[in-house]
C-alpha cells in the first residue's frame, strides 16, 4: 500500500467512525476516539457542549435519572446549568432516550417507558 493510499483509508475511516445527527435544539457527536458531545445546535462556544466518554457513559447518566427530572437532577461534574438544559433537551429529541418535555417552565422531561410510575429510576 502506497502512502497516498493509507492517508485515503484513514480518512476514511476516521469519516465512517465521526457521526454527527442534528435535532431541533441540540446535536450528538460520535467522535473517532469514542467519546460523545453533546451541544446546543448551532452553538459557537464550548460552555454549551458537554464531551462524554462514550455514548454508554451518557446512556449511564440518564439511566440514573428518576422517572420525572428537571436539570437540577442532572448531577455531573462539569455541568453548568445551560449544560444540563442541553441535556434535558437532548434526552427529549434523541430516539435512543425514551422520554418527552413536559414543561418549559421550570425544564421538565418524564421518561415514557416508566409513565404511571413515578418512584421508577
Amino acid at each position: 500500500m502506497t502512502r497516498a493510499e493509507a492517508d485515503r483509508l484513514r480518512t476514511a475511516l476516521g469519516e465512517a467512525l465521526t457521526e454527527r445527527r442534528e435535532f431541533v435544539r441540540t446535536a450528538g457527536t460520535h467522535r473517532e476516539d469514542g467519546s460523545y458531545v453533546v451541544e446546543r445546535r448551532q452553538a459557537d462556544s464550548a460552555g454549551h457542549r458537554k464531551v462524554f466518554e462514550s455514548f454508554a457513559a451518557l446512556r449511564r447518566l440518564y439511566d440514573e435519572l428518576p422517572a420525572t427530572f428537571t436539570a437540577p437532577d442532572i448531577e455531573q461534574s462539569g455541568l453548568t446549568g445551560g449544560r444540563r438544559h442541553v441535556l434535558v433537551h437532548h434526552f427529549a429529541e434523541h430516539p435512543d432516550f425514551d422520554c418527552e418535555l413536559t414543561k418549559r417552565q421550570p425544564l421538565t422531561a418524564r421518561k415514557r417507558d416508566s409513565e404511571g410510575d413515578e418512584t421508577a429510576r
